[in-house]
């Protein structure tokens, strides 16, 4: 008789940039949650003495993921590694994608001998115009996810091909960065990835078609938007400066999980 065996993983590192660390899921005491902390809340809740760290700080490009939580992340022999990033580097004005392809790479080969289980993902993209200067560059990165993935046994979450994650609904008012309902739907896709039964099979299907905000509301949320985050977000882009400077990891040690909410 066959028996459906969640499959064992004892441990969970994070790394990354702002979506691991978790933006925009905010937590009423100011902090944010996101979709690491998330999955490893289910995954705690089946493996006694689960263990979680979260390297990740807003605002990293992948030289600093490299030089800052790489090595950190490897030393924890850890079950599961997640590994996010390159993508702040796509979205500044000048970017190098043979540099940030070769720092990819040699994150994957630190990190993939040192777990069990290697996790790469295909970001989400938000549909709209914002973004869309940018897209060739994040699917150049997104096809060295692929091949990294294919030579070093990682498993990658496809999160740019899922139409649920394109909607503008499932980003904040700085569309940039996920919200609540967006982050619950990445854990599931990497909690089904990784082996587990599935809690939500639709997590893929778009939430259901409502009327568009008018165009007042919609001018207004564009002014507020570019007041609000586009422009600081050009400023640093412009002076070199970054959300995270000074920033500690979130989570920075491997210890026994606890409810983080």
């Amino acid at each position: 008789m066959e028996t459906n065996a969640s499959p064992t993983y004892s441990s969970l590192v994070a790394v990354g940039d702002s979506f691991t660390e978790g933006m925009s899921d905010l937590l009423p005491d100011g902090t944010y949650r996101g979709w690491a902390d998330l999955l490893a809340a289910r995954m705690a809740a089946r493996t006694p003495g689960f263990r979680y760290a979260n390297l990740a700080v807003r605002g990293k490009l992948i030289g600093q993921i490299v030089d800052e939580q790489v090595d950190v992340a490897a030393a924890m022999g850890a079950d599961v590694i997640t590994l996010v990033g390159g993508l702040n580097d796509t979205l500044r004005p000048k970017c190098d994608m043979g540099r940030v392809r070769g720092l990819l790479e040699e994150a994957v080969e630190r990190l993939a001998p040192a777990c069990k289980q290697l996790v790469l993902m295909r970001s989400p993209g938000r549909q709209g115009p914002v973004l869309e200067r940018f897209r060739p560059r994040m699917e150049e990165l997104f096809a060295c996810v692929d091949e990294l993935a294919a030579r070093h046994d990682a498993l990658v979450i496809d999160l740019y091909g899922a139409a649920s994650l394109g909607d503008p609904r499932m980003w904040d008012v700085d569309r940039l960065h996920l919200t609540a309902e967006g982050h619950r739907r990445v854990a599931e896709a990497v909690w089904q990835g990784l082996g587990y039964e599935p809690e939500d099979p639709h997590w893929r299907v778009p939430v259901p078609v409502t009327l568009p905000p008018g165009w007042v509301t919609r001018r207004v949320a564009d002014v507020r938007f570019a007041r609000q985050h586009l422009i600081p977000w050009i400023g640093r882009r412009l002076t070199g400066r970054s959300s995270g400077d000074g920033r500690p990891p979130k989570r920075p040690e491997l210890l026994p999980y606890e409810d983080l909410t």
